[in-house]
């Protein structure tokens, strides 16, 4: 049943937008220090190979995203705009269909992990001095991947009721608690990469108990046990929805393996050697996520609000909330960019000590791989704003701009040209790319919206 009156549709759009979004911009950062804490500890009880076993293992967290992401965000879109369109039970249906798939489809990953681990982590990019550790790490965090498959897709369900502190709460649960074990793991017990990945695990399994809570408590709809047995149609929704997602972290994967890779053989001949650049990079990468987090946060406040919103035509509240959320995007981008183009090398020591030439690798190849970001939080908000309004097609095209048509080429081309470096001036390029396209497509959008409302 829904309730009368959905704030989403006559709420005060910049004070909604902030009581959704502030929430999702904590949760998503504290999520991201499940991984980035693990670095640190690692990189100051291990050494960069440890960093750098964790950045050959990371491509199976990003599956974990795109499995998630997929199915969650899929989800929460339908959810939505099913509510506007005043059809609950609809929503309950796709809803009960996304928790099943995440469940099952964790339980799939972890055996296939598990199965073919050495295979998985030499292919992932490992070199002879990493491919013991990044065994060691991945293969005990993957008993913790059903339940980081459940978080991941859940959570943006739970946000999409409208409870985004609620979700908040869950996230701060596990990342608090994975920031307490990993020291008293990795130090005082001396379990070194085991003992971040169990930190991790035994974080995940209670952010996900406590996720779960939250079917007791919906506010905009009511399940049944036959609401949870996975149904074609309801897969089908999903997936047109969560498209966008699906493209994205597809090609972050190809991307993430390519560049491991790329990393390995060109980091062979350079003064670097092969594992200090893949170290600096999984760093870079991980502290970027935090940004990324960010501008998230954002956007999932802003996606219940359009979604309601347009699927209850009423498009003036629709073109606020992107005025709005653009506005706090490029705001919060433009400190971010600062941040990191003053002090890479004081962000890179975070993550433990090495040689001289560790860090000058580092400060330099941050500084080039984040040169846009002051432009990136516009093209990551416009390209996930169109699935909120039923228009995956359109956020897929971006996404498929940035990642396969511009970075990926970028990065098997460049390397000829300006060898380890090449990798490097890759992804600022791709990222001017994106955000001219994103902004073409976002003015086109608005043009042919209509202006009044039809509600």
């Amino acid at each position: 049943m829904t309730k009368n009156n959905n704030p989403m549709g006559n709420k005060k759009i910049k004070s909604l937008l902030f009581s959704l979004a502030i929430p999702a911009m904590i949760a998503n950062v504290v999520n991201a220090l499940y991984n980035i804490v693990d670095q640190i500890f690692i990189g100051q009880g291990i050494g960069y190979l440890g960093n750098a076993a964790t950045s050959v293992a990371f491509p199976i967290t990003t599956i974990c995203l795109c499995i998630g992401l997929v199915t969650g965000l899929g989800a929460s879109f339908n959810f939505n705009l099913d509510l506007g369109r005043k059809n609950p039970h609809r929503a309950q249906k796709i809803t009960g269909t996304a928790v099943t798939t995440l469940i099952i489809s964790g339980f799939i990953l972890m055996i296939l992990v598990r199965l073919f681990l050495k295979d998985i982590m030499i292919f992932f990019g490992a070199t002879k001095q990493t491919l013991a550790y990044s065994m060691e790490y991945a293969g005990i965090t993957s008993f913790g991947l059903p339940f980081f498959l459940f978080t991941t897709g859940f959570n943006p369900i739970v946000r999409a009721d409208g409870a985004s502190k609620y979700s908040m709460f869950t996230i701060l649960i596990g990342a608090i608690l994975n920031i307490i074990l990993d020291p008293i793991f990795i130090f005082i017990f001396d379990m070194g990469m085991a003992g971040a990945a169990w930190a991790t695990v035994i974080s995940q399994i209670v952010s996900a108990l406590f996720l779960a809570n939250y079917f007791r408590i919906f506010k905009n709809v009511k399940f049944e046990k036959e609401d949870f047995i996975p149904k074609f149609w309801a897969i089908k929704s999903i997936v047109a929805l969560g498209f966008t997602s699906l493209i994205f972290q597809l090609s972050t994967l190809v991307i993430q393996i390519s560049m491991n890779n790329l990393l390995r053989f060109y980091g062979a001949s350079s003064i670097y050697g092969s594992d200090i650049p893949i170290a600096i990079v999984g760093i870079v990468m991980k502290v970027n996520i935090l940004f990324v987090s960010l501008v998230l946060g954002i956007v999932q406040g802003a996606q219940p609000i359009i979604g309601f919103n347009y699927g209850a035509k009423k498009f003036h509240r629709v073109r606020e909330t992107i005025k709005v959320s653009l506005i706090f995007s490029t705001s919060i981008s433009l400190v971010i960019f600062i941040i990191f183009q003053a002090f890479p090398r004081q962000i890179i020591s975070l993550f433990g000590s090495a040689s001289e030439l560790y860090f000058d690798y580092g400060a330099r190849f941050m500084r080039f791989y984040l040169a846009f970001v002051f432009l990136n939080g516009i093209s990551i908000c416009i390209t996930t704003m169109f699935p909120a309004m039923g228009k995956a097609r359109k956020g897929a095209l971006l996404s498929l701009i940035k990642q396969v048509i511009s970075l990926l080429p970028l990065l098997y081309i460049l390397p000829l040209f300006f060898g380890l470096d090449g990798i490097m001036y890759a992804t600022p390029i791709a990222d001017l790319i994106s955000f001219i396209c994103a902004v073409f497509m976002l003015s086109r959008e608005l043009k042919i919206m209509p202006k009044e409302d039809l509600s």
